[in-house]
Formats: C-alpha cells, sequence, structure tokens
C-alpha cells in the first residue's frame, strides 16, 4: 500500500508552506495520483522481470511465467523449475539468478516482506540481499508498496530532472546532489518524490 492521495496532499502542503517555488509549481500542475504496488515478493520480482526491457516485453515475460506457475504462484513454484523451462518463459540466465535469489530468500523465511524493518535504511539493506535488487530497487518497493512517507530515490533520473526543473537548477543535479537536496523535504521525501515525477512528466511545462 503505497501513500494515500491525502497523506501524499499533506505532505506537500507542509512543504508548500514553507517553500514558494514548491507552491507555485503545486499552482502549476495540481497534486500527483498516488502510486500503489502490492505488498509482497510478486512486486519485487516483477521488477527483476521488467529490468532492461520494454513494458510489452516484461508482460509477455510475466504472462507465460504465470502461465507456467499459475497465477499468484509461490516462491516454491519457480524454485522447481529448471532453467529450460524459465528460459522458455523468456528469463536469461541472469534475471532467473535474480528471480531464484528472491525466491530462495522468501521461501527459507529470511525475508519476510510483511515484516521488514521499521528503519527504512535497514529495510533498504534487507532488500538488496537480493540478487538483481539495488538501492533504486529497494527505495522504489518501500514508497510503492509499504507507503513509507521520508523514501527518497535520489538516484532516480525523473527525481533528478524534476528536481532540476522544479529549482530552475543550471543542470540536473546528480545522485549525490540530489540526496543532498532532498534533506530539506524530510519528512516527506515520498511525497516530494511523487510529485517531482508528475512535475517532470507534465506535458504543460
Amino acid at each position: 500500500m503505497g501513500l494515500t492521495a491525502e497523506q501524499i496532499k499533506h505532505g506537500l502542503d507542509e512543504l508548500a508552506s514553507d517553500d514558494a517555488k514548491i507552491a507555485a509549481a503545486l499552482q502549476r500542475v495540481g497534486y500527483p495520483e498516488p502510486r500503489v504496488r502490492d505488498r509482497g515478493h510478486m512486486t519485487l520480482l516483477r521488477t527483476i522481470v521488467g529490468q532492461q526491457v520494454s513494458v510489452a516485453a516484461a508482460s509477455s515475460m510475466w504472462n507465460k511465467l504465470e502461465a507456467e506457475l499459475g497465477e499468484g504462484f509461490a516462491p516454491a513454484d519457480l524454485l522447481k523449475r529448471d532453467f529450460d523451462t524459465l528460459r522458455a518463459c523468456g528469463l536469461s540466465r541472469q534475471k532467473q539468478g535474480y528471480a531464484r535469489s528472491l525466491c530462495e530468500l522468501v521461501d527459507a523465511g529470511e525475508i519476510d516482506f510483511h515484516s521488514l524493518p521499521a528503519g527504512d535504511e535497514a529495510a533498504i539493506e534487507e532488500l538488496t540481499r537480493i540478487k538483481g535488487i539495488g538501492r533504486w530497487s529497494a527505495e522504489i518497493y518501500l514508497l510503492f508498496a509499504e507507503g513509507r512517507g521520508d523514501i527518497w530515490p535520489a538516484g532516480d533520473l525523473a527525481v533528478q530532472e524534476g528536481v532540476k526543473r522544479l529549482l530552475e537548477l543550471q543542470e540536473r543535479p546528480k545522485e549525490k546532489e540530489a540526496r543532498e537536496i532532498g534533506e530539506r523535504w524530510s519528512p516527506h521525501r515520498g511525497a516530494m518524490a511523487i510529485f517531482t515525477w508528475h512535475y517532470y512528466a507534465n506535458p504543460a511545462l
């Protein structure tokens, strides 16, 4: 469960009350819609499947996986399949390695998506134990699936570009600078991240 519309609005209103640029941006483009994903391993598995391929290709692979394993399949179901079976579903050797890493950790009870650490950094550390899941993927999961309000995916290029436009910077900030800039928006960085995507994608700007 991601941040609700009410939580996003509250966070942005709090920030806008102290920042004229955010207030002006809200006037121009309005509030963003919530971004919500399901909590659990399936969301991260879909992330792995979708890495470095088009949306259409990712959808095709996912449909083949569900046809082979069943809708809502358990981690053990994937682990029982051999390389060729998963390859026929479109998963490369690398993607299979990542998917197996995720499913093995969940199946062994080493990662429980319903009781991740309360601290954001500890939760990111837990999720990045999974092969193929870096900080960005972990942050996106915590923001969209858990609705953690102070997550700030500073490595996201659209977030960086949104920050550049919003603050009228000369250049797009790199991750380190974007993370430093985001400090001023704590504890509402999650709402601000969603707003930067919304602002960046607005065709009127």
